[in-house]
């Protein structure tokens, strides 16, 4: 396992982006979740976690600070981890976080994309512990996503894909086959 390595996930709300995070850190790998930023600037407004409130803080930072405001922001806290370990990105969201991210890290970052067909990414959205949707909710959200923060570019040009439509034990395999053929 090389320091200085940061996989950034990529994937559709729903896609298991946090669950396969949870696994590269649970292997020794540092973790960056971009979604903290959203979640640190609801608690400093003292606004409740919830669909509407988090679009409004996303895209409020963004028009503010750019469209790679996340990326500038945990920039410092990947190039401090990745000094000492591989270093996980949980939720890479838009094109121009990664080429923020891309020119700055070089060929250090490597991209790895969650591919979930939507009808099982909705279901699982419904359900989910933190931060639940409804259909309508995640299907505005994939909207979103894919019309003004390009999410759609990261996903496409990943260096890796891992499909995750099947239950947790198939995707907990799937991790642990790309750990041993890339050598991570």
């Amino acid at each position: 396992m090389s320091n200085n390595l940061v996989i950034g996930i990529v994937g559709m709300p729903g896609s298991g982006k946090s669950v396969l995070a949870e696994m590269f850190s649970n292997a020794g790998w540092g973790k960056v979740y971009f979604g903290s930023v959203t979640l640190k600037e609801l608690d400093r407004q003292q606004l409740p976690y919830n669909e509407a409130n988090e679009k409004y803080i996303r895209e409020g930072l963004r028009a503010e600070l750019g469209e790679d405001a996340y990326a500038k922001y945990l920039l410092p806290e990947i190039l401090e981890l990745s000094k000492v370990r591989p270093v996980i990105i949980d939720g890479l969201y838009s094109w121009s976080e990664y080429l923020y991210l891309k020119n700055n890290l070089k060929e250090h970052l490597k991209i790895l994309a969650v591919v979930t067909n939507s009808q099982s990414r909705y279901d699982r959205l419904k359900f989910r512990e933190k931060r639940p949707l409804t259909q309508e909710q995640a299907i505005s959200r994939d909207h979103a996503e894919i019309e003004k923060l390009s999410k759609g570019g990261p996903i496409a040009i990943a260096d890796y894909y891992i499909t995750n439509n099947g239950t947790l034990k198939e995707f907990s395999g799937k991790f642990q086959a790309l750990i041993e053929e890339e050598n991570w």
